[in-house]
């Protein structure tokens, strides 16, 4: 008989009282975030900037004078950050030099490093190369390293506003958010007893954010009126709940870890699903498969948006591209052993191969691994309303295998941090070997 660690059913409170045991004992945590979550200018509706955006300080690209050259830059710009010729709207690229539009009609020239003259660009991560070496390599190979685990949504009765809940066969209860933080508390734990400091995002089916929907709804008035509609009723009330869930959260955990956590890597942790239709019967799907996303491929539309280029040159200049793509190689090669997915395909342009030897690695252009300032792994796992998965997510967490489709399997959560701890470990062995 298989032992019974922890059921989904009984989630929120198991959950909330591990989360507190594991990450109530951060003895060595940052102080809290002093600034405000919101500044006035960003509850109102701007031309070229996304809702709820912090207004780019452009000053901030004299930093990064002198510090990659031109070909590497003009590499990555084009096979990642770019769909197809995007950036040729708002960058202008010289022999010594990229002019690039800021606010407004500005422009900010940024110079070209020579091979010989390249200034390390500031940043708050290190990569692994960075890191010191590891005293045991093998034992801790993650010593010293800060990750920072963000499990994607937020579950509990705030499931079904982020339309990511369904009710199966049985009565069972599928809630993504819930799903991924039993995941991030469990990879918390192996990541820790690596060596690594590691903080999560979220300890419980609540938001990080303070505020709630109602707060958000003077702009969702603005927005629904900049689309000719009637900012009353039910339009209101969704706009407003989507300001909160698909936006502002996200940007707030952004706001922790870049001015509190500051770690050298970010983990996302979410499940995939396809349409389900009606969530109280859900249309279930014989596809089950797992891709990861870097940041890149943006369009010439999200280019206009002034926040949206200034993430995307931080990320260009701090050379987040380099360490992000090795880590999720890492990661693919691992989760890929570990579950035996195939991968997930795109047959959309908003996002693109960046490896042909990899099929599991796409740039796209999300929210979260545009502003979390530093290599991000975003993991997609798992088709959610696929019957295999959902009898697996039912099952619950136990110890050891269980037969499912005649094969032994671990629980679904155990497999996922499995699979991503297993990923770091090769990454960060191979990588620190080669420091000493």
């Amino acid at each position: 008989m298989k032992h019974r660690i922890l059921l989904w059913l009984a989630l929120p409170a198991v959950v909330l009282v591990a989360a507190l045991f594991w990450t109530g004992r951060n003895n060595e945590d940052p102080e809290p975030v002093e600034a405000p979550e919101l500044v006035p200018e960003q509850m109102s509706l701007r031309t070229n900037m996304s809702a709820l955006a912090a207004t780019p300080d452009w000053s901030k690209l004299q930093d990064y004078q002198y510090t990659m050259p031109r070909d590497i830059f003009m590499t990555q710009l084009n096979a990642v950050y770019s769909q197809d010729r995007a950036w040729h709207s708002v960058i202008n690229v010289h022999e010594d030099f990229a002019d690039v539009r800021g606010s407004g009609n500005e422009r900010i020239r940024v110079y070209f490093a020579g091979r010989d003259r390249q200034k390390p660009p500031p940043r708050y991560w290190r990569s692994a190369r960075e890191l010191p070496s590891a005293p045991d390599l093998f034992g801790k190979p993650l010593s010293g390293l800060r990750i920072a685990v963000d499990p994607g949504h937020i579950g509990g009765e705030w499931s079904r506003m982020e339309e990511r809940w369904y009710r199966g066969t049985g009565g069972h209860e599928v809630k993504e958010g819930e799903l991924t933080l039993a995941t991030a508390i469990l990879l918390k734990k192996q990541l820790e007893s690596l060596g690594a400091k590691v903080w999560l995002l979220r300890n419980k089916t609540q938001p990080v954010t303070k505020l709630r929907p109602p707060d958000f709804e003077p702009l969702a008035r603005q927005v629904l009126k900049s689309r000719g509609k009637d900012p009353v009723g039910n339009d209101l009330h969704r706009a407003s709940q989507s300001l909160f869930y698909r936006a502002h959260e996200i940007r707030r955990r952004a706001q922790v870890i870049n001015t509190r956590i500051k770690p050298d890597i970010t983990l996302c942790l979410h499940l995939n699903a396809e349409s389900w239709g009606n969530p109280e019967k859900p249309t279930m799907v014989s596809r089950n498969h797992f891709h990861l996303l870097i940041n890149g491929t943006y369009s010439a539309r999200e280019l206009r948006l002034e926040d949206n280029r200034f993430h995307l040159l931080k990320r260009l200049f701090q050379r987040t591209h380099d360490e992000e793509l090795a880590l999720n190689r890492s990661i693919a090669k691992a989760m890929a052993e570990e579950t035996g997915l195939p991968p997930y395909i795109y047959t959309t342009n908003n996002a693109k191969l960046v490896d042909t030897e990899n099929p599991y690695i796409y740039a796209r252009n999300l929210l979260a691994n545009r502003v979390y300032h530093c290599p991000v792994v975003f993991l997609e796992p798992y088709v959610m309303n696929n019957p295999e998965v959902y009898k697996r997510i039912s099952m619950g967490d136990y110890a050891g295998k269980s037969k499912i489709a005649g094969a032994m399997r671990k629980s679904l959560i155990r497999e996922y941090a499995d699979g991503v701890t297993e990923g770091l470990r090769n990454y960060y062995q191979q990588a620190r070997g080669n420091n000493g």
